[in-house]
């Protein structure tokens, strides 16, 4: 089953999970033992003195995020599903709770989720973004730009929607828009490569592609606009790994000028030798 990469501080795709706190710490065993004690003479000194500790136990939203975070999907939706049940005006829970479906591949049931948490606040971003994960996993590119635009309208700050928005281009075949889409997730998050998330939320990622050689080179293309020279020639290499055709256009595009000078890049950039020629 396919799996996907959930953005947090930390996709389809990384798997990470920000507990929200409510005040609690997350215990095992809300119940300590009480220290027995040693039968002697003398009075016992305060260190010695046994001591009760008390400590809080779950409420259900942080047990249903434990269970996201074990991979217990199907207990974590029952729990998501009893809250947004106690709660349905509450954007939150139903984001969740399309979380856990959609990890268990019940799409359709997710994405009823997601449209209902954006139908009860137009400005909760998380749950547009996560409709769009759905289109684009179904291939229905044009739906999951739309709706990925509809989050950034709301949340133009979110370097991840721009990134999202930028693999459903490419995988309309509409490049130059993914390009440019990159270009505005690295401006607002640099290390957007780096990390799985840049901020904290229940928000999804599809990092799958068809055409690997070719989403390389978009990649290189744009760190190359971004005067990054280290990720473009990191993703010129995987791109040239990948069996890219169309490496050497590199050359003559001025996106590549300011970085054509670097040895490394160059290096990429040569032709293959002939495989039966002598060193």
């Amino acid at each position: 089953m396919r799996k996907i990469r959930m953005a947090f501080p930390a996709g389809f795709l990384f798997f990470a999970l920000s507990i929200p706190a409510a005040g609690q710490s997350l215990v095992e065993n809300p119940s300590a033992p009480v220290a027995p004690k040693l039968p002697q003479a003398q009075p016992q000194s305060p260190a010695e003195t046994s001591v009760i500790v008390v400590k809080p136990e779950l409420t259900d939203e942080q047990l249903g995020d434990l269970y996201m975070v074990r991979k217990d999907y199907r207990e974590a939706a029952q729990v998501y599903k009893r809250l947004s049940d106690q709660n349905p005006r509450n954007p939150v829970y139903l984001n969740k709770l399309g979380i856990a479906l959609h990890q268990q591949a019940a799409l359709s049931q997710a994405l009823k989720c997601y449209e209902r948490a954006w139908k009860v606040d137009p400005k909760y971003a998380d749950a547009q973004n996560n409709v769009g994960t759905i289109w684009y996993q179904r291939k229905r590119y044009g739906k999951a730009i739309r709706a990925y635009q509809k989050a950034i309208a709301v949340r133009g700050d979110m370097a991840i929607l721009y990134s999202n928005l930028a693999y459903a281009y490419f995988g309309e075949k509409k490049y130059e828009q993914a390009i440019a889409s990159f270009r505005q997730a690295l401006a607002l998050d640099p290390q957007l490569f780096d990390q799985n998330n840049s901020r904290s939320g229940y928000i999804l990622q599809d990092r799958s592609v068809e055409d690997r050689g070719k989403f390389y080179y978009l990649l290189a293309k744009s760190f190359a606009a971004a005067g990054n020279v280290e990720r473009c020639l990191l993703y010129l290499r995987k791109a040239k790994d990948e069996g890219y055709k169309e490496l050497a256009a590199a050359k003559t595009d001025p996106t590549f000028a300011a970085v054509l000078s670097d040895p490394a890049i160059q290096e990429v950039l040569a032709p293959k030798p002939p495989e039966n020629s002598q060193p």
